[in-house]
């Protein structure tokens, strides 16, 4: 599942923006022109609308994935909630692809008009037949009430939700949990958080109950024989633990952080490389709560065919891992499209220049939309200029120094005494040397 096209005939204040999802026909990579767009990236200033493009992204693609909610209503009345004026929507379902203009939609050939016995019948087909994972992470997600739940013993969560547990594993074994539709914002539901690390919790259930056995066998004193029955416990139940570290601790490296697999403290445990110290979740940086908190939906919901929000990913991270991170993002999830918006041209240089969309001001102070110029990859200070469309990179004290810089240039080649023109010289060198004049 993958957006194609936008259309907006106004939306708040964006008026008249049509946005092509898609490769170019003169793209690189020829097996992509004409395909829907794997990852697309919304750069703009402030109040320019890329959150409200995310809001409305999501709003739309949910009103026809969420079971039910086409359900005796007729499309008008549906779409009208967020405030449509005759814009059109493209949504690549397998190989079909369903189009919504002007209260109508197309799907397989058949138009489905304004009525709700349609608009029914074309629920029930999506939902039935093509519906996939939808995803929200918004800029919020980072928070104390996200994090609570992480930083609970997990013996504790086991008894506290022992109920919700076996639920959860019970519709995993029967295969009941399919498509879903999620938003992470600062309030997430704990049973979501619960279900992702559902297996887990399951293992550390699991190993808690296998260790109390060997140590009731008496093997505590026969070592040898206590490995060997716990290594062939093991291979039967591998560590859910390690397969999460294997992926989140890459990124970790650069924060000289890890995944400890074998500390049972905390769900997910983290752990000082340098001093082998378990740091609870609370006290770690802002930027690791963040990473804690997308990783683990990315890596424990089903991703496949999935469309993935996420708004300011770049928030509270240093600029190493910023240039890292959409490519850890895709390592999870390699055959969703994900849909960003971001002010970090770190985060922007990971995306193709037919991948960015920049929403700026026009002569007349409306929203307008072009796609980016920087090649992938990009070093930043030219993406800042090429895309971000910041023609100066210095603040009011940088500018300052360059025009006193140029001012003592022009003096010193008028000068004619040889004391003042030194002077002048050293001044010269020290504001070159300082800002690289």
């Amino acid at each position: 599942m993958k957006i194609s096209k936008l259309y907006i005939d106004q939306f708040r204040h964006l008026k008249n923006l049509n946005f092509d999802f898609t490769y170019p026909e003169n793209f690189h990579l020829v097996e992509k022109r004409g395909m829907p767009l794997d990852k697309i990236c919304f750069i703009g200033q402030s109040a320019s609308g890329k959150t409200g493009l995310m809001e409305l992204l999501f709003k739309r693609v949910k009103d026809l994935l969420e079971p039910g909610a086409l359900d005796n209503k007729i499309l008008s009345d549906l779409f009208d909630e967020i405030e449509p004026l005759d814009d059109e929507l493209i949504l690549k379902l397998k190989n079909e692809y369903l189009i919504f203009r002007n209260d109508k939609i197309t799907f397989r050939g058949i138009e489905y008009g304004d009525n709700g016995n349609d608009a029914r019948i074309i629920g029930e087909l999506i939902q039935s037949e093509y519906a996939n994972s939808l995803y929200y992470l918004k800029a919020s997600i980072i928070s104390d009430k996200n994090i609570e739940l992480f930083s609970t013993n997990p013996i504790d969560l086991i008894e506290k939700y022992s109920s919700e547990i076996e639920g959860i594993k019970i519709n995993r074994r029967n295969n009941k949990i399919k498509s879903q539709i999620l938003t992470f914002d600062e309030k997430v539901d704990e049973k979501t958080w619960l279900f992702l690390i559902s297996e887990i919790l399951e293992y550390r259930k699991n190993f808690t109950q296998k260790m109390s056995e060997l140590i009731h066998k008496g093997l505590l004193a026969n070592q040898k024989k206590l490995s060997t029955e716990f290594e062939k416990w093991q291979k039967e139940n591998p560590n859910i633990l390690e397969l999460f570290a294997s992926k989140f601790n890459p990124i970790l490296e650069k924060l000289h952080l890890e995944v400890d697999a074998i500390n049972t403290e905390y769900s997910i445990p983290i752990k000082n490389k340098r001093n082998d110290e378990i740091i609870p979740i609370q006290n770690t940086s802002t930027g690791t709560k963040g990473l804690l908190l997308s990783f683990l939906p990315l890596y424990s919901l089903d991703t496949k065919d999935a469309i993935i929000l996420i708004d300011e990913p770049e928030r509270s991270l240093y600029p190493d891992l910023q240039m890292d991170l959409m490519e850890h993002y895709q390592s999870l999830a390699p055959e969703a499209q994900f849909i960003v918006a971001t002010h970090s041209p770190f985060i922007a240089a990971s995306f193709e220049p037919e991948e960015r969309f920049i929403l700026y001001f026009d002569d007349e102070g409306k929203v307008a939309v072009r796609r980016g110029v920087s090649p992938i990859g990009d070093d930043p200070n030219d993406m800042l200029k090429n895309d971000f469309d910041l023609e100066s990179l210095m603040n009011y004290k940088g500018v300052e120094a360059f025009e006193k810089f140029k001012e003592l240039k022009k003096r010193l080649g008028a000068e004619k005494n040889e004391k003042v023109k030194d002077k002048l010289l050293e001044e010269i060198l020290e504001l070159a040397n300082a800002y690289k004049f």
